[in-house]
């Protein structure tokens, strides 16, 4: 993309504890992130940011990936179902509200389970109303 802004999500760490959604759209606006726990990956999603607010699902995603998955990243794991199952429902307790100019609506967040050999820690694909998107936070290494 030429000509695009580049974002660098919480380059330096020092953002504290902060949990957001990048919905996917052609913004000419890229932000980068650094997930995968220990792994340090870079990944980059174009679209429009929404600071969320959920203490509990971000306290939720942070024991699943860094306590019980000992924050070394899970790109292309091979999830078990009671795995999924706890990560489906940490994501569809999260609410996104979705505007049309005249009204809100709260919508639950719904773990994209097409893209799932992409989810990592500070990187999870989600549905959202107006469409795809990536649920990202402060990476633990």
């Amino acid at each position: 993309m030429s000509g695009g802004r580049f974002v660098f999500l919480d380059p330096d760490g020092t953002a504290g504890m902060w949990i957001h959604l990048v919905v996917e759209a052609r913004t000419g606006v890229v932000y980068q992130q650094q997930y995968g726990g220990t792994a340090c990956r870079q990944g980059q999603v174009e679209g429009f940011l929404v600071p969320m607010a959920d203490e509990d699902a971000l306290d939720a995603l942070r024991e699943l990936f860094e306590k019980d998955f000992r924050g070394a990243g899970t790109r292309n794991r091979a999830w078990s179902e009671p795995e999924r199952s706890r990560l489906r429902r940490i994501i569809g307790g999260i609410t996104y509200w979705a505007c049309d100019r005249h009204s809100q609506e709260p919508h639950a967040l719904q773990l994209d389970e097409s893209r799932m050999h992409e989810a990592d820690e500070a990187w999870i694909p989600v549905t959202t109303p107006d469409g795809p998107g990536m649920l990202v936070w402060y990476n633990s290494d």
